[in-house]
């Protein structure tokens, strides 16, 4: 006959919780686990740092121009605001990602928000696949992309999926 008597389920639950956390103080897999995600946050964070303030050079917004003079989304804007002021324009919004994703020990809120928005703007890139002339390497076809802008854009699907994570990571730290 057993004498113990039925655990409580939610003693029981929180009894997991207390060991999951010893294990992601002590073992190795989890330091890596939290260096990677560190990457991913910070990573993203510095991407959309640098880049947005590349975005007041000459050459970067040169290098914008084919993507978006070709994208039904962002040729009306071009021919708006011309290519130095859009570009500006990416910049500050891509300056303002980053900084709302570094956010995330202070705001986490405020980070999930600028993951949405990395989201968002790694959808963009990512409909430039479509929209732009030269995706596909010539004579070979769909399939065959070419390295600019084809192969240049691909990893954009990877940053969406960091994106994808860290909005979803903040916003639960955010509503713990």
């Amino acid at each position: 006959m057993n004498n113990t008597a039925p655990l409580n389920p939610r003693s029981a639950s929180l009894a997991g919780i207390e060991r999951n956390k010893a294990h992601e103080l002590t073992h190795p897999d989890a330091a890596v686990k939290r260096i990677g995600e560190w990457a991913f946050r910070y990573g993203l964070a510095l991407v959309f740092l640098w880049i947005g303030l590349l975005k007041f050079t000459e050459y970067e917004a040169k290098g914008l121009e084919p993507l978006l003079m070709n994208s039904p989304i962002w040729s009306a804007a071009l021919q708006s605001l011309g290519l130095r002021m859009l570009s500006n324009c990416i910049g500050v919004i891509e300056i303002a990602i980053g900084l709302m994703i570094a956010s995330r020990a202070f705001w986490p809120r405020v980070s999930a928000l600028g993951s949405v928005g990395a989201v968002v703007t790694f959808l963009v890139t990512l409909s430039f696949m479509v929209t732009t002339p030269g995706v596909w390497q010539a004579g070979y076809g769909v399939g065959y992309l070419s390295p600019m802008p084809g192969q240049f854009l691909l990893k954009d699907v990877v940053l969406l999926g960091v994106s994808i994570w860290t909005a979803g990571e903040a916003y639960h730290a955010g509503h713990r």
